[in-house]
């Protein structure tokens, strides 16, 4: 596939923008609106393809306050089903993660589905007048996958998939991040919220003062964007000359991703996918964050670090240089924006002016009001 013809520009701000007002962080009522028109209407992310490798792999994920099982049938196809019951409403599945072995059973009273989720087992129902084990199938939600990774959304009619992520439809190819695998994950849990995360990912104009070990690297003023608007934003920074990738020297022995090209080896690439994942493509590796509001004031965040199999199956594979580089600057940023939703709470807060490098935080705030005043 060929990758979309692109032009990269500094982000820049419009004459008055401010950041948002606290309440858009806070409260209670906020959240319960974004479950409703986001988190209930967008492709969520929730899970890497490889994950679901085989047919009965699962996983659980919460989406818009629903549980899903997001399972491969034994038609290889993935698919995601609301974790409830067609008897009484039990939730059938409380792991994480696992293996069925060609079924799903609720707890309650054995009613058994298979992997497309149909009913294939109710006890003692078939002398139940007007019965049809047909009429039960588990409920679905939507199913896409891009880039290795799996979207759903709970939406009675998402916008299609194709029209939705139309812009970053072989984006990343040169990275082929469904071909990567998964070396390390950590789940953070964060006392802020979400919105908080994807604005402070999306600048660096912090980096100087917050991230030495990241600006040692990366100049925070060579940050160029080709997506500016919309609900999908970002671009590169450079890496310094003597730099070969973000690790903790800032080399690695690890070769390139063969199908990048010269730039690309020199750059890493950020980019915010609204509103549930943020994806940082790297010379050898690409670093994932899926994000997952717990209530206004709570927000976890999993890390992945996904390399190459080739490199993976080298005998002295270590993917702990760039892990422990990302480990360390993702805590000194929950740390910051854990001190932010303080902050914001505080009555002597007022929304301040946004600077020429926050750009895509203004853009940011324009396509989420837009979502919630829908």
């Amino acid at each position: 596939m060929e990758r979309p013809l692109t032009e990269f520009t500094r982000a820049r701000v419009r004459d008055g923008d401010r950041t948002l007002d606290g309440v858009w962080y806070r409260s209670p009522d906020v959240f319960a609106r974004e479950r409703e028109r986001i988190f209930g209407r967008d492709w969520i992310c929730v899970a890497r393809d490889e994950q679901l490798e085989r047919a009965g792999d699962f996983v659980t994920a919460e989406v818009a306050g629903e549980s899903l099982i997001v399972v491969r049938g034994a038609d290889a196809r993935v698919r995601a089903f609301y974790n409830v019951c067609r008897h009484r409403g039990t939730r059938i599945c409380t792991e994480a993660a696992g293996r069925f072995s060609g079924s799903m059973q609720c707890p309650y009273h054995a009613w058994t589905y298979g992997l497309d989720g149909a009913l294939l087992a109710a006890r003692t129902m078939a002398d139940v007048p007007g019965f049809h084990r047909a009429d039960y199938p588990l409920r679905e939600a939507h199913v896409a996958q891009l880039a290795g990774f799996v979207f759903v959304s709970v939406a009675e009619r998402p916008e299609p998939f194709a029209t939705a992520f139309a812009p970053l439809i072989g984006r990343f190819a040169a990275w082929n991040p469904g071909a990567l695998r998964t070396a390390r994950t950590i789940a953070y849990d964060l006392a802020c919220n979400w919105k908080l995360v994807f604005q402070n990912y999306s600048e660096c104009y912090h980096c100087p003062l917050l991230h030495p070990q990241l600006d040692a690297l990366s100049p925070s003023d060579s940050g160029r964007n080709d997506l500016h608007e919309g609900p999908f934003l970002g671009g590169y920074s450079e890496l310094r000359r003597t730099a070969t990738s973000l690790t903790q020297s800032g080399t690695t022995e690890r070769p390139p991703l063969l199908s990048l090209s010269a730039d690309e080896r020199e750059r890493v690439y950020y980019y915010t996918i609204f509103p549930s994942l943020l994806l940082s493509l790297h010379p050898d590796y690409v670093l994932a964050h899926v994000v997952t509001p717990l209530d206004a004031n709570r927000t976890r965040v999993a890390c992945s670090w996904l390399f190459d199999s080739a490199a993976m199956a080298e005998p002295d594979f270590d993917p702990s240089d760039a892990v422990d580089f990302w480990d360390l600057t993702n805590r000194q940023d929950w740390r910051i924006n854990e001190l932010t939703h303080a902050g914001v709470g505080s009555r002597a807060y007022t929304p301040g002016p946004y600077a020429n490098g926050e750009g895509l935080l203004a853009a940011f705030d324009r396509h989420y009001l837009r979502a919630m005043n829908d």
